[in-house]
């Protein structure tokens, strides 16, 4: 097992916003589809990156890349029958959407991933989505989690699904944009809208047809044809959230560049929150970054997180050094992700000497002095590098395990970080 060694620092220093996974996968997917050489450069280099590229090239898109940009011939909507399973290792997005296109074929296709896609990413919104629409879709398992067998083609019409999870919402969207005529979607229960913009504003950006009422009801005209693109993947505010966090609770001064506040991803609405509970952040919007200054006090506030379901673990690290009570509420799908990210990070804040108490749907958090320890990633890109920021601020040293986990939203984490002049030091 390889380690973080983590040792209280100060931070200061410039850096780079690490790019946006969700544009990234979406731009590969998208190009794919699209007739014509597209490119999309400054993209994520991640494991869940490399499984998508690997799905579209076994539905037929050619793609090669280099350090800086993806080259994409697409199928121009013509998809190729894989010749074997595809593996969408640990991308609950790589499942939901490749699954959805690949309905859209009359033949056979079989997806699964990883321990976390298999047995704790669940997939029945988007099995009865697709029944609905005429697909055949089952679990292997018949617990409506992959392995997933689906065979199409999906007929145009109504459906309706559970959306308290985005992602189905935007695999299903995706579906229907090239099915052969138009189709409904009713969602019961939106949730995490903003990350459902995303998608739809790569509709926009590509012509696709769509009526939306409030997140419940979905018109998609189908049909859909679209022409290759060049694409400048922006920064991820997922993951810009953890130097922010670090220079808080060290009370730091750092920069952020590549920070672009006209992006629809939902995770921007971190910052306000911040500034709400007394972080001095400055934007300038102009030359795109983002400076976080001394901030010498932070106050617990109340956070219903739903629209920026990723800041959970974050969150909670900064209502251990934020003064008062903050309240973390909304979070229930934060329990399906990589892992239950509620348990995760009230079990792993303990052992630091925080007062947490896990609710069904978030977090209550007292402020409380952490105190390194030896603590678990859970298998969790998003708890490894969450309680590297507690660990910055700790007194004493902490050691946190998983160091490749980080790889699949923030391949430069440690980099990144050691920049800032953070002490981290990865250990075998």
């Amino acid at each position: 097992m390889t380690y973080f060694q983590v040792t209280p620092s100060k931070l200061s220093g410039t850096i780079k916003a690490s790019a946006s996974k969700s544009h990234t996968l979406r731009a590969i997917l998208f190009a794919s589809l699209a007739q014509g050489t597209s490119h999309v450069h400054d993209y994520l280099h991640s494991p869940d990156a490399t499984a998508m590229i690997a799905a579209c090239q076994q539905l037929g898109a050619k793609i090669t890349q280099t350090d800086k940009t993806i080259t994409i011939l697409g199928n121009a909507g013509v998809l190729q029958t894989p010749d074997n399973v595809i593996d969408c290792g640990n991308s609950g997005q790589v499942l939901r959407f490749i699954a959805a296109i690949a309905a859209l074929m009359p033949d056979y296709v079989v997806l699964t991933g990883d321990h976390s896609i298999r047995y704790s990413r669940p997939a029945q919104p988007l099995i009865e989505g697709l029944n609905h629409l005429g697909v055949f879709c089952v679990s292997t398992k018949n617990d409506g989690r992959a392995p997933l067998i689906v065979k199409g083609p999906l007929k145009p019409g109504k459906t309706q699904l559970e959306g308290q999870d985005s992602q189905p919402v935007s695999a299903l969207l995706m579906a229907c944009a090239f099915a052969t005529g138009e189709s409904q979607i009713v969602v019961e229960h939106p949730g995490e809208k903003p990350w459902i913009e995303v998608t739809l504003d790569w509709f926009k950006r590509l012509g696709i047809a769509y009526k939306n009422n409030d997140y419940t009801h979905y018109t998609v005209a189908g049909g859909a044809k679209i022409a290759a693109f060049d694409y400048c993947v922006p920064g991820d505010f997922s993951s810009l959230a953890f130097p922010i966090a670090a220079a808080l609770v060290t009370q730091s001064e750092i920069c952020i560049e590549n920070v672009d506040m006209s992006d629809v991803q939902g995770d921007k609405k971190i910052i306000p929150i911040l500034q709400q509970m007394g972080a001095n952040i400055i934007i300038n919007n102009a030359e795109k970054t983002l400076t976080v200054e001394k901030s010498p006090r932070l106050n617990g506030i109340a956070i219903d997180v739903n629209d920026m379901i990723d800041a959970v673990p974050i969150l909670a690290v900064i209502g251990c050094y934020a003064q008062g009570e903050t309240v973390i509420t909304g979070a229930r799908i934060a329990r399906q992700k990589e892992c239950d990210r509620l348990q995760a990070m009230t079990l792993e804040l303990t052992k630091m000497g925080a007062k947490i108490t896990e609710q069904k749907d978030g977090l209550i958090i007292q402020h409380a002095p952490l105190s390194g320890s030896e603590l678990d990633s859970h298998h969790d890109h998003r708890i490894v590098m969450s309680l590297v920021v507690a660990g910055l601020a700790a007194a004493g040293q902490s050691k946190i395990d998983g160091v490749e986990w980080v790889k699949k939203s923030y391949p430069n984490f440690f980099a990144d970080f050691t920049q800032l002049n953070a002490k981290l030091e990865i250990t075998v």
